[in-house]
């Protein structure tokens, strides 16, 4: 029996994503957002999207993938993706890495190398570990400057406190449970360093599932594990090894979810891909989205009298 919901082959319709982003949008209609134009619009919009059901074709079931197949087989295409994490990454993060004083620093699920190559950019000595060969790979063309080895983040290759900070970003949503990496990385760091992470929330309003549909360097098609974390937990699971917060932020998004400019296209076979069924209920998707917390970012500091 699988051990946990994100260990199931889930089944994905698209006509399903698209009628939950009707009912998120009709919502936030009915608490007081939008009028009774917006509202009579989405019944309309959704008896449209019933008639055409058939053009958006049937569910597909959707087997687990591991972590790591989905990571190798991302590898290639990583970096060059218009990834709307990246910016937003990017933006929150920066000011919390200039804070950091300049040492030994771990950037944990490393990936390709950029939180990496800016924290050498900083002039930290920096580690990273990833528990994709690929992704590893390709971090050690992108940062000469960094060391790079294959760990994972609830057991890292590192002895006790041998680094000054911990920095992890878009990963921790792959752990069902933060409390094990907050040890370790308790564990790995000094007092007085800092654990700066950062991660996405989930697109799946509502339920504490986030998964992600990858493909294997073999072609294998799945899902790789996802969790989405609220910030009790990170603080339930840090608080205990005397981190204290150093700094909260968070990135919305924008009012404007799809290119006013895209329209419906006919979808390929297999596993729904979001981004392409959002034309389909543009106002819905924007309406649904708007404000949402894009990415979470904290900065704790572990208290050297603890």
């Amino acid at each position: 029996m699988p051990s946990s919901p994100a260990d199931r082959t889930l089944h994905q319709h698209p006509l399903a994503y698209l009628l939950g982003l009707e009912g998120v949008a009709l919502l936030r209609a009915f608490a007081g957002e939008h009028g009774r134009d917006f509202t009579e619009a989405r019944f309309a919009e959704i008896r449209e999207l019933l008639e055409r059901a058939d053009e958006l074709g049937p569910g597909v079931d959707v087997p687990p993938l591991p972590v790591t197949d989905g990571y190798d087989g991302w590898a290639e295409t990583y970096d060059g993706e218009d990834n709307g994490c990246f910016p937003m990454r990017d933006d929150v993060l920066a000011p919390m890495l200039d804070r950091l004083p300049v040492g030994r620093a771990l950037d944990a699920a490393c990936g390709t190398g950029a939180v990496a190559a800016q924290l050498v950019e900083r002039g930290h000595e920096v580690i990273g570990i990833d528990l994709s060969e690929k992704m590893l790979a390709r971090a050690r063309t992108a940062v000469p400057d960094a060391r790079f080895e294959t760990g994972d983040l609830t057991g890292m290759p590192l002895p006790e406190g041998s680094v000054d900070h911990v920095v992890c970003s878009l990963a921790l949503t792959h752990l069902a449970d933060l409390r094990p990496f907050v040890a370790e990385a308790a564990r790995v760091m000094r007092p007085g360093g800092h654990l700066v992470v950062l991660d996405t929330r989930t697109h799946f309003l509502g339920s504490p599932l986030y998964p992600l549909i990858k493909t294997a360097p073999d072609g294998r098609v799945g899902h790789i594990a996802g969790h989405h974390h609220g910030l009790g937990d990170y603080l339930r699971a840090a608080l205990p090894h005397g981190f204290v917060v150093r700094d909260c932020q968070e990135s919305r998004l924008g009012p404007e979810t799809v290119d006013p400019h895209l329209r419906p296209e006919p979808l390929s076979p297999g596993p729904p891909d979001i981004w392409k069924l959002h034309p389909w209920a543009p106002e819905a998707t924007n309406a649904a989205k708007a404000g949402q917390i894009g990415v979470l970012a904290l900065d704790l500091e572990l208290r050297p009298d603890v």
